[in-house]
């Protein structure tokens, strides 16, 4: 009977503390829970402060030291370098593919066809062909045509670094098979001959020989519309050179560029003054177009 009532004892002396441990427990972790609570809700309050820049510690504002040391200012110094990154990020990877885009239209004979660098969906770069024995091939002075100068034909379209991309090259013209903005550029190069080569038959009445008259080098970017006769003028490059002395011979180029809005079915051609002392290297002479937009 004794040992009845002991184990009894020692049963309720068990429950006693298992009640006291989780009463204990349940204290604690709502004393815990409760303090959790209020530095969440403390640093919820800081971290605003933080961002609009209230509630801040006046007396840190003199000091740099002591401005490192604050953590609202390591919040702020850090979310703001997080802000500047991804947008640095963003910007450059958006700039990087506009410029990529434009240089390679601006300048397409660095890179036609080179992986990964696309080229704009409808460009063209035609250059000049190079003859020992021929001059470039021209229409001659054609100013009852509407158009200065004389028009170069005789240009390369698909070999060496020239490309035709949904373009078209018909008699020295390039074909414009969509409506849109158009970055257009041309060069031309010039070999004007020493006063050795010129012979007797340069010189004038007066006795003036070319190098005292000197020459007017002008090139002209022209486009003709289906719908008008006449070519309309889009740009012009000139400068004034002299017939160079001694044996050596004067070497001169002209290069312009601009945008234009095209229709479809408008021709680009461009014409030069001088034409017989020009030079079809495809490096130097070349002319061009592609879409912006």
């Amino acid at each position: 009977m004794a040992i009845s009532v002991s184990l009894q004892c020692l049963g309720l002396i068990i429950l006693a503390a298992i009640l006291l441990q989780t009463i204990a427990v349940a204290v604690s972790f709502m004393y815990f829970n409760n303090v959790l609570n209020t530095m969440q809700e403390s640093f919820s309050r800081s971290s605003v402060s933080c961002l609009i820049n209230t509630d801040l510690h006046s007396e840190f504002e003199d000091s740099a030291e002591d401005k490192k040391s604050d953590p609202c200012w390591q919040v702020t110094q850090q979310l703001h370098y997080l802000i500047e990154k991804t947008m640095a990020d963003r910007f450059q990877k958006e700039i990087s593919t506009a410029m990529r885009d434009k240089v390679t239209g601006v300048m397409p004979i660095l890179s036609p066809g080179v992986r990964g660098v696309p080229l704009p969906k409808v460009a063209a770069h035609v250059t000049g062909v190079t003859s020992s024995t021929e001059t470039p091939t021209t229409d001659g002075l054609r100013s009852s045509r509407g158009y200065l100068g004389e028009r170069i034909r005789a240009w390369e379209g698909q070999r060496g670094l020239a490309f035709l991309q949904d373009m078209e090259l018909s008699g020295g013209e390039l074909l414009v098979p969509r409506a849109g903005l158009y970055y257009i550029y041309a060069q031309t190069y010039f070999r004007l001959p020493s006063t050795g080569e010129i012979d007797g038959e340069a010189k004038g009445e007066t006795g003036e020989t070319k190098e005292e008259e000197g020459v007017q080098l002008v090139q002209y970017i022209y486009k003709k519309m289906s719908s008008y006769t006449v070519p309309i003028l889009l740009m012009k490059s000139s400068r004034s050179a002299c017939w160079p002395r001694g044996q050596e011979p004067g070497l001169f180029s002209l290069h312009q560029a601009g945008s234009a809005f095209l229709q479809p079915a408008d021709r680009v051609f461009i014409t030069v003054s001088n034409a017989s002392t020009m030079e079809m290297d495809g490096r130097a002479s070349y002319f061009g177009a592609f879409l912006v937009g």
